[in-house]
């Protein structure tokens, strides 16, 4: 998915990462704002698994939509 889909359905993606990652917190996922590398980086700060586990788990999330 590229930026524009990622920004187009970002309603969409922020609610599956939110329950995915429930230590997040709406700021947090606002902050990322469709920027996937952002949300990734965040998402490494707030849980400390490796960039590689978060990109997974995007993939996951992003082929779901």
């Amino acid at each position: 998915m590229n930026r524009d889909q990622i920004e187009g359905k970002w309603t969409e993606i922020k609610g599956q990462i939110r329950e995915h990652y429930a230590d997040l917190t709406e700021d947090d996922v606002e902050e990322a704002k469709g920027d996937r590398e952002q949300m990734e980086g965040k998402l490494q700060q707030k849980t400390g698994q490796t960039k590689e586990q978060i990109r997974e788990t995007m993939d996951k999330i992003l082929k779901k939509i």
